[in-house]
């Protein structure tokens, strides 16, 4: 597993926190930014993650924003992302077990970090059911190939 790590000036702190949880538990990661809480554009730093997972670089991916809302949206526009914005652990674990979602998008202004940490663990922990999931994972698929 390797996951892609990305904020906003907004999630830049909240991305910090968990960059320091993923390096505590022993997780592969890249940052892909931002670097400080300078004001930046958040689909730049979406759309990094984002290819990085539907390019095969990197499992996983995690964006941060001040409510995970933008980032959601743009990562959502690259075909193979499936991505989910998540502000409980319930829904981090059946966006993976029922979506297979490989992006989790978070809100540092909606959340706290002891929070966003659980929702992390629970996204990373929490594996694709398949099943009766996996029809409706072809139908997003073939959404898609239609984009592209």
């Amino acid at each position: 597993m390797k996951i892609a790590l990305g904020s906003d000036h907004g999630g830049f702190n909240l991305k910090e926190e968990i960059k320091k949880w993923l390096e505590e538990k022993g997780y592969s990661f890249i940052d892909y930014g931002t670097y400080s809480t300078e004001s930046c554009d958040y689909p730049e730093l979406a759309l990094k993650v984002a290819h990085a997972v539907a390019d095969g670089e990197c499992t996983h991916g995690i964006i941060v924003c001040g409510t995970g809302i933008g980032v959601s949206i743009v990562a959502n526009k690259v075909p193979g992302i499936r991505a989910a914005l998540c502000h409980d652990t319930f829904s981090a674990r059946a966006c993976r077990e029922h979506n297979d979602a490989n992006v989790l998008t978070l809100g540092e202004r909606v959340i706290g970090r002891g929070l966003a940490l659980d929702i992390v663990e629970t996204w990373l922990n929490a594996s694709f059911s398949g099943g009766r999931h996996q029809r409706r994972v072809e139908m997003i698929k073939a959404l898609d190939e239609k984009k592209g």
